[in-house]
């Protein structure tokens, strides 16, 4: 039996990334889906919940992405609510690769501390989807995490709905500027960069001397990267006598975790990926 995943993309063109992953993964076919949303995807599921009978079910699977993860949430519950009874498939949310992604960074920490509980965290630039899920998983970790952005009405949007989906308390800061962000890393235990390419949040000056900074964490794999004076391939090298992780370090995990997460996929029909179930298998893995 062909094991078949169905990649519903809320973006126009499905994502190639997760088509190349998804194959590595273990899928024999993939078919995605763009524009996919909560009043479209209906027939879609359809398809997949009522071809295959009793064990072959296990076969079909479902991945949500796409740009957004807000868009990619909706399409997310609208599939698990036309699931019922034995009538369903397997399931994972990775939009913008930001579950897989923010999962392997915090993993990666969390491991090399031992416990974030009590820690002060600051996810500079977090206001995107991954961002929002490094902030998330960082406070579920017990952390005391401030999400910060170019805009404090942005920024306390992005922490209000992760504070009502994971059930934590994330402040929000504004940072518009370098001088912004080299301020709110002072007293700060663990501080990751979630910022678009091309961007340099914090220059090497603004954190190797802070003695609070414990572990230092970066998304951004192209020049300039996120942090200054890291690289990207590390992966708790110890600079200025702190942890640091650069993008590659983070993603080889990554990598790894995504391809794990879709083959779990064929093991049963009610796999439920999101947030919380990955991260619990990047920690195993890390």
């Amino acid at each position: 039996m062909k094991k078949l995943l169905f990649q519903f993309d809320t973006d126009t063109v499905p994502s190639v990334f997760d088509v190349v992953v998804g194959y590595d993964g273990g899928a024999d076919h993939i078919t995605g889906y763009g524009n996919v949303t909560p009043d479209n995807v209906g027939a879609l599921v359809d398809g997949t919940i009522y071809t295959r009978g009793g064990s072959e079910k296990k076969s079909t699977a479902i991945f949500v992405g796409g740009g957004s993860m807000a868009a990619g949430e909706a399409v997310f519950e609208a599939v698990k609510k036309r699931f019922f009874g034995p009538f369903r498939v397997s399931i994972m949310l990775d939009s913008n690769g930001s579950n897989t992604t923010a999962a392997a960074g915090v993993a990666l920490v969390q491991k090399a501390a031992g416990s974030l509980t009590g820690k002060k965290a600051v996810v500079l630039a977090g206001t995107g989807p991954v961002g929002m899920r490094s902030a998330a998983l960082l406070a579920q970790e017990g952390a005391e995490v401030t999400l910060c952005g170019r805009s404090l009405d942005k920024a306390q949007a992005a922490a209000d709905q992760i504070n009502q989906r994971f059930k934590v308390s994330i402040k929000a800061a504004e940072t518009p500027d370098a001088a912004s962000r080299a301020a709110i890393v002072k007293g700060q235990n663990i501080v990751f960069s979630a910022g678009a390419i091309g961007l340099e949040l914090l220059p090497e000056d603004a954190w190797k001397d802070e003695a609070s900074i414990e572990f230092v964490a970066d998304y951004n794999a192209q020049p300039p990267l996120g942090f200054g004076g890291i690289e990207a391939m590390d992966k708790g090298k110890d600079r200025h006598g702190k942890k640091v992780f650069g993008a590659l370090g983070i993603g080889g995990l990554k990598l790894k975790l995504h391809r794990a997460c879709v083959g779990q996929l064929f093991d049963n029909t009610e796999q439920v990926l999101d947030a919380e179930n990955i991260y619990a298998l990047a920690k195993k893995m890390a």
